[in-house]
């Protein structure tokens, strides 16, 4: 463990609050970044977590009420999204009912509070509605023929491309963490299709965790609660785990001591919950993301 680089991020991360009324000043740090950008992507390393889904509703809001942003980009479940878009721009239909036929991470109360918010929100701004991302039914139906990982990963870029060159919205993307960090090289994953579209316009942000719980999963047949040790020692989360905050801002591409700038820049590699444990490695911190959001625990999401 580097102390040198676990202090001065201690004196330096910003502290993060779970509550979604709460004030956005700790959301602060983020401001230079988001205020140019057209997508940011929020990326989790497991999507069955309810601080991770909090966070990544909080900072949702801040993007819509604070700086712009005009569309959801929910990850992974096409058919859904379009019933969800016409849910939150007019009130018809159950999200209850269209989250619980989606895909199983997206069948969560955090969810559909996030789309919730939404709706209450275009209700009071009915001029000013914020969107749910979908392509056209008939261009997702072709779409889908593409099987190939490759494949997906180009069609979730070029969905989010599609849905800003036809609405001129900025973008908040809410998927998982292989997804959505920069700088992939073998076949190129969504958020480095994104970066090349939009440059400096695409910001990736982490959401990670230390330890916990979560929901059972189903793997290979059989509903198990996947494993929740502690990372292991080279991985970006036990550094992470040794600052003494139970929830932080790291913001990467700021001025570091040359210590952290060194660990920043270094080849890493951080967990990913699937279903299955998986882990991104090779490239660095400062090549996948522009800041981190990192909760020592994390909770099961709950299931509606």
């Amino acid at each position: 463990m580097n102390s040198a680089v676990v202090t001065q991020l201690t004196e330096r991360v910003t502290p993060l609050r779970l509550d979604l009324n709460s004030p956005f000043d700790d959301l602060d740090p983020l401001t230079d970044r988001v205020r140019d950008a057209t997508v940011v992507a929020l990326g989790s390393a497991v999507r069955h977590s309810h601080e991770l889904c909090t966070l990544t509703h909080r900072v949702m809001r801040f993007l819509i009420d604070q700086h712009g942003f005009r569309s959801l980009a929910l990850e992974g479940d096409e058919a859904a999204s379009i019933n969800l878009d016409t849910y939150v721009r007019t009130g018809e239909g159950d999200p209850l009912a269209i989250l619980t036929g989606a895909r199983t991470f997206w069948r969560f109360a955090e969810i559909l509070e996030a789309v919730r918010w939404i709706r209450a929100r275009n209700e009071r701004h009915p001029s000013d509605q914020v969107r749910v991302v979908h392509v056209a039914e008939q261009r997702s139906e072709a779409m889908r023929q593409l099987g190939s990982g490759e494949d997906i990963e180009r069609r979730a870029a070029d969905s989010t491309i599609a849905w800003h060159e036809q609405t001129w919205h900025r973008i908040v993307y809410w998927g998982g963490l292989a997804h959505t960090a920069n700088g992939l090289t073998t076949g190129g994953n969504a958020g480095s299709h994104l970066r090349d579209r939009f440059g400096s316009g695409y910001v990736s942000i982490a959401l990670t965790f230390h330890h916990g719980s979560l929901p059972p999963q189903e793997w290979a047949g059989f509903l198990r609660a996947p494993p929740m040790d502690d990372p292991p020692a080279d991985y970006i989360e036990a550094l992470l785990g040794a600052v003494d905050l139970e929830t932080y801002l790291l913001e990467i591409h700021r001025d570091w001591p040359e210590s952290v700038r060194e660990w920043l820049d270094s080849p890493a590699k951080t967990r990913l919950i699937g279903p299955g444990t998986h882990e991104l490695s090779g490239a660095s911190l400062s090549t996948w993301f522009d800041f981190v959001i990192h909760s020592q625990r994390v909770t099961p999401a709950r299931f509606r």
